[in-house]
């Protein structure tokens, strides 16, 4: 699977970012979590496994798989920003006969700035059919770290960001985000922990085009 592929760039900066304070009570001030924001990258939350495996008719279909219910857990004491991110993967497959194991591989990637591959880890999550059924649920869990220093903004513009601005000023109708050089520096300082399954090029293009 190629990164490059998914539109990563489409997710936004401000989710990270969120308005507070009342503009007659002391101003508007703009507050930012340097945790990472979590996510399933478009066209990579589902996987399907064909039998024959040249074969993407709708028969052939063998093995459907979801991940689902993305839960997040940030921790940002010490040097180091831990991002935890459990998730389920539900599963449905054509022939419930016998019993069965299937192994998924998935990926676990920190993005800087809606773009830059900063590390990324492969991961596998079994599901085990029982005999006669046709569907089986796992679960599965990845770790990243940020470092604060990367994760922070410059001061200036912190101070830009969370200056307080009072209704009647011309301030208070201009969002600091249009400004080039703050929208930067957010960007830079943004990360994004996100996972979803390995998938070979013929499946990402399935998943791009069914």
């Amino acid at each position: 699977m190629k990164l490059r592929l998914i539109p990563l760039m489409i997710l936004a900066l401000l989710p990270a970012c969120s308005r507070e304070g009342n503009p007659e009570q002391g101003g508007i001030y703009v507050r930012r979590s340097a945790c990472p924001i979590p996510g399933i990258p478009a066209g990579t939350g589902d996987v399907t496994i064909f039998d024959p495996a040249n074969s993407i008719t709708a028969d052939a279909i063998d093995v459907t798989a979801t991940i689902t219910n993305l839960r997040a857990n940030c921790q940002e004491a010490g040097d180091q920003i831990i991002s935890t991110v459990t998730f389920d993967v539900v599963a449905t497959r054509r022939d419930p006969t016998a019993a069965r194991q299937v192994v998924l591989p998935y990926f676990d990637v920190v993005l800087q700035a809606g773009n830059q591959v900063v590390a990324k880890r492969v991961g596998r999550v079994g599901l085990d059919f029982a005999p006669g059924s046709l569907r089986a649920q796992t679960n599965g869990q990845a770790t990243a770290r940020v470092s604060r220093s990367s994760a922070q903004l410059p001061a200036d513009i912190e101070k830009q960001l969370t200056r307080p601005r009072k209704a009647g000023d011309a301030s208070a109708a201009v969002d600091p985000m249009t400004d080039p050089a703050i929208r930067s520096a957010v960007a830079n300082a943004t990360f994004e922990h996100l996972v979803g399954f390995q998938l070979t090029e013929q499946q990402l293009r399935y998943n791009v085009t069914r």
